[in-house]
């Protein structure tokens, strides 16, 4: 199971068609960082859009492909690209530039008018990933055999795209289930959180069989917003996968980096790294401050105060346990 974050590319409808370069790079770093190698970035709009829809609100793909240049080797990174984008010339440019992969995006049922942007990536040698948008208008049976079609034509991974985030658990559990029944590459979910069910529907999505779950940092994205990849870090770890994900890292880069870089852009966090572990770890908000206090004082980690003690006593925990366990941690 995999995390596949698209904070650089749908988080860009956040700031205007995506990010600067320098907030690109410190994102990069910070999700290198905390172990989350598969990263899709650029522009909101995808490969080629900047001249092709006029979404000039974001540095150029070129610009991109420059500031990436250190960091292409420590991942997979690569970008979005609509299929009726799809320009030879751009597909070249952005393998030249060391990308891993382009994810070809089109409606669910228009499949068939996409093979031919397939081709073109595979054909400049890059890993194909291939998103079904508004995967919904499709039933699990239509969608699975638009899958089974689209591995034939050369996708190597593909994606269920909630695009208005209009699923219910249940039915991220029907789709992923009968494209796993249809094909043999790996398969991704991709959920919006416009009725708040894009946490859950990434859980039953994993439960059903799905390879990879799509997310943002800070639930970055367009509208209401996607998974939010710190909270499905979190989830998931918990119930035992992403074992080289370091959630800690992860956590910290929000903290001290993006989120005070997002408020000037007046972005809203609807969790924040300390309610998160909160939650994680079981403990009443009653006793936050006494463990901000005696994190400070003792200059140890706060979420990891939280965690620690936690998994001792959940339910009423002493000042003196908390500095037993601060003394643990320097």
């Amino acid at each position: 199971m995999n995390l596949f974050d698209n904070t650089l590319r749908d988080g860009g409808n956040v700031v205007g068609h995506g990010f600067s370069t320098e907030l690109t790079v410190s994102i990069v770093k910070g999700l290198l960082n905390a172990g989350i190698r598969d990263i899709e970035l650029g522009n909101c709009k995808g490969l080629g859009a900047y001249e092709i829809l006029g979404a000039d609100k974001a540095p150029s793909d070129q610009e991109y492909f420059d500031v990436l240049q250190p960091y292409l080797h420590q991942g997979r990174i690569g970008m979005f690209m609509l299929a009726k984008c799809a320009r030879e010339e751009n597909i070249q440019k952005a393998a030249a530039a060391g990308l891993n992969f382009l994810r070809v995006g089109a409606n669910a049922g228009d499949g068939a008018g996409s093979v031919e942007a397939v081709k073109l990536v595979k054909a400049a040698g890059l890993i194909c990933r291939y998103s079904l948008m508004k995967a919904y208008v499709s039933t699990p049976e239509e969608l699975a055999a638009e899958a089974k079609m689209l591995q034939d034509a050369g996708v190597d991974k593909i994606t269920i795209m909630d695009s208005a985030g209009t699923m219910f658990p249940q039915e991220a559990s029907a789709y992923v289930k009968a494209l796993k029944a249809a094909v043999t590459i790996p398969v991704g979910f991709h959920g919006h959180s416009n009725l708040g069910m894009s946490q859950a529907n990434a859980l039953a999505a994993v439960a059903a069989g799905a390879d990879e779950i799509d997310c943002g940092l800070l639930g970055m994205a367009r509208s209401a917003g996607n998974c939010a990849t710190e909270l499905a870090a979190a989830t998931l770890k918990k119930e035992g996968y992403l074992p080289d994900v370091d959630l800690y890292k992860l956590l910290d880069y929000l903290d001290t980096e993006l989120i005070p870089a997002m408020q000037p852009y007046g972005y809203h966090v609807a969790v924040n790294p300390t309610d998160l572990m909160l939650g994680l770890s079981g403990c009443h908000s009653n006793f936050l401050p006494m463990f901000r206090k005696v994190a400070e004082e003792e200059k140890v980690s706060l979420l990891r105060l939280i965690a620690d003690v936690s998994a001792i006593d959940r339910k009423a925990p002493p000042e003196e346990l908390l500095r037993k366990v601060a003394a643990m941690l320097k």
